[in-house]
């Protein structure tokens, strides 16, 4: 027989990329699963194959130095019975010269990107002909690998939905964000995986970190830590707090991940300006989806950052409720992280499931600046020692709010109330635009026996007392209507629960604060007043906060923070209630002009009215959306949009996906900025 040669061959990248889920990718190159078969065809010249004559055998490689000890690189030859734990090509079907092979990697196989040759011999003749490179991803869908997930509607949410919803605001006012994570647009997989090949664990020991690439806790890890610049290991993302964004992007205007991954990619891996807790979450989310590993972005309301490890935050402020000193332990008004589902063999049994990923630079762990992956049980039960990082998440919703008020003597008093850590923990819901609470899965019920027996376990005493019910209670009301150009009322709302009269005093402050709890300069302030309460009574004590108070002060997190104080006459007691404020943007408007078809196109009509009483200048949108704009468009308005006047524009649309696709607006001028919207759009299949 001549030898068996190789003319040319079809890897179907289409067919197999809508098998594997991954065609959104585009077809240009081979995305399948591990542990999913996939078919290609070879087509031999001038003979095609025969069995029992021919030997055909095919290599498999990923990494710079492939080996098949490391799980980075196999031979295998074709055959009839293939083994579930090893590569394996079994032939389909012979037609001529055309021989469709259909080959397997076993569900624990490393992910990234392989070369694939095959090997042909025929009586002592051999040959080696390269057939193109292939990109491994994690498979939620079969039972063996260590991210399945069993129910469908939760993969499409978690996997394949390449936008999504972020709350934030305040645990009085939550609010969504929309996000565009694009995960399967051009390029952005192609960046994933330079961005497992820059991190500092495979510049060290290349093999080995290859080797641990069929591991989702090990990528995990690792992406935690590359999203962030921290470590100065050529991260993504570039933190700032500070309200000065001039030289790059306020973490407020970004919309998606995609831009970030692409500009990070286009300044030669150089951390993008700037991030926050939303940011660098809604980016790591984008990554492991990506690599196929469900996931999703959920926010804790009033996070705590307990720097010392012991679970009490110690806040101190004077008799005027201003802030007495700087404390490096902060509480976040909400803060962001991502969760990841995986299995966790690498611990007891119970672990399986949610795992808690933190990108967002904090605390170092095992000396760089990542956090997790944590299970959200061991969180929940209070295991501190398993792997990773249980204590610093543990504090973030459980940590104790004490707060000192230092008297004129420079006495310091314990006040009665202590502030509420790790409320109203949310995601987006799978399938729909609404928050799902998630509150339950990190902490038990308030007050309860589990919680008790956690705490115990935990070693933390519980500083805070619940409500109590004798007494007098404090806390802050808001009017309807905090609009940012307009003035609003604020009020301590004092209760006297008790069968006798009481006196006391109260005084009110409210100060701009930014979302990582520091607090700015002062936008409204009144006197102490003493107020008689009759038995079971109730009084509203009202501060007016003015625009043109608030208004050069305001952070571009829109946010007040108003403190109560309360002086109960009788008893010597203080108490002390705090609140944020959030000082809400105007909305922006997005119609729809035009039948929503697939590969037709399609108008927007985007417009916002300026409510402040100056002119907006430098007012800039910016528009994205998977599937609807190519890429991230900006329009820029020439002239001032005065006040109660509308900036509106047009643009055109050309929709390539089908389904449901989100539409996301950011507006950005000098005095509004952050300003968000987002429109559902349902395109229809183009007709066959």
């Amino acid at each position: 027989f001549a030898e068996l040669v190789l003319e040319t061959w079809d890897l179907h990248c289409d067919r197999n990329g809508q098998e594997h889920r991954t065609a959104d990718m585009g077809c240009k190159q081979l995305v399948v699963r591990r542990g999913q078969p996939f078919t290609i065809t070879l087509r031999f010249s001038g003979r095609g194959y025969e069995e029992g004559v021919d030997k055909v055998a095919f290599n498999v490689a990923t990494g710079p130095c492939p080996n098949e000890t490391s799980g980075t690189s196999s031979h295998f030859v074709m055959t009839d019975c293939p083994e579930e734990s090893c590569w394996s090509a079994v032939v389909q079907q012979q037609d001529g010269e055309s021989l469709s092979v259909s080959l397997c990697s076993p569900p624990n196989a490393c992910i990234g990107r392989y070369s694939m040759t095959l090997e042909t011999s025929t009586d002592y003749q051999g040959s080696t002909f390269q057939i193109g490179d292939f990109v491994l991803l994690f498979n939620p869908w079969h039972p063996e690998d260590t991210v399945f997930m069993r129910d469908e509607n939760e993969r499409r949410e978690y996997v394949l939905s390449q936008q999504g919803l972020i709350y934030q605001g305040t645990c009085n006012y939550i609010f969504s964000i929309p996000w565009n994570f694009g995960q399967f647009e051009d390029e952005v997989l192609a960046i994933c995986l330079n961005m497992l090949d820059i991190n500092p664990k495979h510049l060290r020991d290349q093999n080995r970190d290859c080797s641990r690439r069929n591991d989702p806790v090990y990528i995990g890890r690792v992406v935690s830590a590359m999203v962030n610049c921290n470590d100065e290991d050529r991260g993504v993302l570039f933190g700032r707090w500070d309200n000065r964004y001039e030289d790059g992007m306020s973490p407020m205007a970004w919309i998606g991940s995609v831009d970030i991954l692409k500009r990070w990619k286009n300044f030669g891996c150089q951390p993008v300006k700037y991030g926050q807790c939303w940011v660098f979450a809604a980016v790591a989310c984008t990554v492991m989806r990506c690599l196929g590993v469900p996931s999703r972005v959920v926010t804790n309301y009033n996070s705590a950052h307990d720097t010392n490890a012991n679970l009490t935050i110690d806040r101190y402020i004077n008799e005027k409720g201003e802030q007495e000193r700087e404390s490096w332990d902060k509480i976040w008004n909400f803060h962001c992280w991502v969760e990841s589902w995986m299995a966790r063999p690498d611990l007891a049994a119970g672990y399986d499931g949610w795992q808690a990923l933190d990108p967002t630079p904090q605390e170092k762990s095992e000396g760089v600046f990542c956090c997790g992956p944590a299970p959200v049980k061991a969180i929940k039960e209070g295991d501190m020692q398993l792997k990773y990082d249980i204590p610093f998440i543990f504090a973030e919703v459980n940590a104790d709010v004490v707060y000192w008020v230092v008297q004129g003597n420079g006495m310091e008093k314990k006040s009665i109330r202590s502030s509420d850590v790790g409320k109203y923990i949310s995601t987006k819901s799978v399938g729909r635009d609404s928050r799902e609470d998630i509150t339950h899965n990190y902490k038990y019920p308030e007050g309860s026996e589990e919680e008790r027996a956690v705490f115990e376990k935990a070693e933390h005493q519980k500083k805070s007392v619940g409500e109590v019910d004798e007494g007098l209670h404090l806390k802050i009301k808001v009017s309807e209507g905090a609009n940012k150009g307009s003035d609003f009322d604020v009020f301590a709302v004092v209760n006297n629960n008790t069968d006798e009269e009481r006196v006391c005093r109260v005084t009110l402050c409210a100060r701009a604060t930014s979302h990582n709890g520091t607090v700015g300069p002062q936008c409204g302030l009144m006197d102490p007043v003493d107020i008689d309460l009759e038995p079971r009574a109730e009084k509203r004590v009202p501060l007016r906060i003015l625009y043109e108070e608030y208004r050069d002060k305001l952070t571009q997190d829109n946010l007040i923070k108003v403190v109560a104080l309360l002086n109960d006459h009788q008893t010597g007691d203080i108490l002390v209630a705090v609140r944020d404020i959030y000082v809400e943007n105007p909305k922006i408007k997005i119609r729809i002009l035009g039948e929503p078809m697939q590969n037709r196109k399609l108008v927007a009509e985007i417009s916002l009215v300026n409510p402040l009483s100056v002119p907006l200048n430098g007012c800039v949108f910016g528009v994205e959306g998977t599937g609807l704009t190519d890429g991230h468009f900006v329009k820029e308005i020439e002239e001032p949009v005065e006040p109660q006047a509308e900036a509106k524009f047009r643009m055109d649309l050309m929709p390539r996906l089908s389904g449901l696709q989100k539409l996301m607006v950011d507006f950005e001028s000098d005095q509004l900025t952050g300003v968000k919207g987002y429109r559902n759009v349902i395109i229809a299949p183009q007709p066959m």
